[in-house]
């Protein structure tokens, strides 16, 4: 567990991620408090990152349950493993007989049967998913609710009752409570609007993008073979790319896969032809490849249009 602020920002840090005051404070009081953080800001700055560094800060398994629409609570929750339920009822049926045969009663008979058919809703065909996985770890865990924007409100609304009292309920089962209370992020990318309900359960934290001095330390530590000139060019002109009117904005990992392209090429500057030639890279539409052509075609000193 972590001791104060100053062990977050020590811990992550040796995780090799950059973090700010704000989000240590927010990861800590997410600890202290026992309370979900709910990540906001635009794709590609770093919020599923977040949520596997403090994992491995913790030193606590990472589970993950990646959103999308019309994802439901049998896709995140559990399952009924079918198979074994069939295979189940083929042995019910060959030794029914033996079940009854002791019966004093119609009764008794239909006790005993509904004894064995209990056991087909039991945890023995119960296949976990994230979230029961999360909850019934033996030991504790980081949650990682990604991209909670993409799926559906009901979902959002299904899961008000894990993030409030961290258990679940089934109705073959009855509730289930967390055996440790796991540490939970939920990212998005505002997408839309999140309802009241859960942003009330969770600590708000917005990630954005980076400015020019904290970027090019990300840039230098990941891809530390990029000279230190270089490292400031190439970010001073994706930085420069987010100002446009562009599609698809350069995110931190695009930006770093470009560091790691110019290691690559043994790239002595960026001049206009390597922009040219690399600028997919960043980019990942044709009209805003082509802005960004007109934009900064001297390779890298944004200039105007005429």
């Amino acid at each position: 567990m972590f001791t104060d602020i100053n062990d977050v920002l020590q811990r992550f840090s040796q995780q090799r991620y950059i973090a700010t005051e704000e989000i240590a404070t927010v990861i800590y009081l997410a600890q202290s408090l026992g309370k979900p953080v709910l990540a906001e800001g635009p794709a590609g700055v770093g919020k599923t990152e977040l949520a596997k560094v403090w994992a491995k800060a913790l030193g606590r398994p990472l589970i993950r349950l990646q959103c999308y629409e019309g994802l439901d609570e049998s896709k995140a929750l559990y399952e009924w493993e079918y198979a074994k339920q069939m295979l189940y009822t083929q042995l019910l049926r060959d030794s029914i007989g033996e079940i009854v045969g002791a019966a004093s009663s119609l009764a008794d008979a239909a006790r005993r049967l509904s004894q064995e058919e209990d056991v087909f809703f039991s945890e023995n065909f119960l296949l976990p998913r994230p979230l029961l996985t999360a909850l019934t770890a033996p030991e504790p865990v980081v949650l990682l609710i990604d991209e909670i924007d993409r799926a559906d409100v009901e979902f959002e609304a299904f899961l008000l009752e894990v993030l409030s009292d961290f258990q679940v309920s089934i109705p073959e089962l009855g509730t289930i409570n967390a055996v440790h209370e796991p540490m939970v992020l939920l990212t998005s990318n505002n997408t839309r609007e999140l309802s009241e309900a859960l942003k009330r359960r969770c600590l708000f934290l917005y990630v954005n993008y980076p400015g020019l001095s904290t970027e090019v330390e990300i840039v230098r530590l990941k891809v530390p073979d990029l000279r230190p000139e270089l490292a400031q060019q190439a970010v001073e002109i994706v930085q420069q790319l987010r100002n446009l009117d562009l599609r698809k904005i350069p995110s931190i990992s695009e930006t770093l896969d470009w560091a790691r392209a110019l290691v690559t090429l043994n790239a002595g500057s960026i001049d206009a032809a390597v922009l040219r030639n690399t600028i997919t890279v960043l980019l990942k539409y044709e009209a805003d490849v082509a802005k960004a052509r007109r934009m900064m075609g001297d390779g890298g000193r944004a200039r105007p249009e005429y």
